[in-house]
C-alpha cells in the first residue's frame, strides 16, 4: 500500500470508528433497500450463507438473519460491531451471525470457495484506489462458491458530489470527514470481468440525494 494510501486509510478508520461510538445504531434498525432486494436474489439462487462486508452496526446484516441465512459480518470498525452484536442478542439472531473485525485492503480471513453470495452497501466506494478495489473484488471472488452471487452498491460519477470537495485522486473525494471512491461504468463492467453481470440499476438513497448502482454478479458454476 502507497503512503498517500495508508494515510487516507488510517484516517478513515479512526472517522468511522469515532462515528459509530457517538452515534450508535446511526444508519436505524430497518434494512437497506439494497438488502432487501439482495435477501430475494440470494434465496433465489438457493443460498443460505451470507458474507457482509463493511456490515457496520448490522441493520442489513441482522435482516439477512432474521431472513434464515447464517450471516458473516465484517467491518474495520469494533464500534460498528460490537453494536451489531448487541442488536443479534436482542433480536435472538446471535447465533446466525458472526462478526470479525476486517479491513477490505486486507485478505479474507475465509477459505476458498466457503460462501454463497456477498453483500457490500457501499463499501467498494469507501476511500479505496481502483487497485484495491480490483484486489477486494478478487477476494470476493475467491470466498464465494461456484455459481456465488455479488450484490454491492456504489455511488457513481453522476453523483452531486463527484469532482467537489477535496481530491485525493484516483476519482476519490471527501466530504465532511467521508471519503468516496466515485465510480464510472467502465470500472463497474472491469469488476465483472470472468462473472456473469446481471444488473447494474441506479437508485438514490438520503437527503442529497446520493446516486448509486446497485449492481448484482455472480460466478459460473
Amino acid at each position: 500500500m502507497a503512503n498517500t494510501e495508508r494515510d487516507l486509510a488510517g484516517a478513515q478508520r479512526e472517522h468511522w470508528q469515532d462515528t459509530y461510538a457517538a452515534h450508535p445504531g446511526m444508519y436505524g434498525e430497518q434494512p437497506s433497500a439494497p438488502a432487501v432486494h439482495a435477501a430475494e436474489v440470494f434465496k433465489a439462487a438457493g443460498a443460505r450463507e451470507v458474507l457482509e462486508l463493511g456490515a457496520g452496526h448490522g441493520r442489513d446484516a441482522l435482516y439477512f438473519a432474521r431472513e434464515g441465512f447464517t450471516v458473516q459480518a465484517t467491518d474495520f470498525s469494533p464500534a460498528g460491531l460490537e453494536q451489531l452484536r448487541e442488536a443479534a442478542r436482542a433480536q435472538a439472531v446471535a447465533g446466525q451471525v458472526t462478526t470479525a473485525v476486517h479491513d477490505v485492503r486486507e485478505a479474507l480471513p475465509l477459505p476458498d470457495a466457503s460462501v454463497d453470495a456477498v453483500f457490500a452497501h457501499m463499501l467498494l466506494c469507501m476511500a479505496l484506489s481502483t487497485r484495491e478495489i480490483h484486489a477486494a473484488v478478487g477476494e470476493i471472488r475467491r470466498v464465494l462458491r461456484p455459481g456465488g452471487v455479488l450484490v454491492y452498491t456504489v455511488r457513481h460519477t453522476g453523483d452531486a458530489h463527484y469532482g467537489a470537495g477535496t481530491a485525493h485522486g484516483d476519482d476519490i473525494y471527501e466530504h465532511a470527514g467521508f471519503a468516496v471512491h466515485f465510480f464510472d461504468r467502465d470500472l463497474v463492467d472491469a469488476l465483472a470481468d470472468g462473472w456473469t453481470l446481471k444488473e447494474v440499476h441506479a437508485f438514490e438513497e438520503g437527503d442529497l440525494p446520493r446516486r448509486l448502482w446497485r449492481v448484482t454478479q455472480s460466478l459460473p458454476r
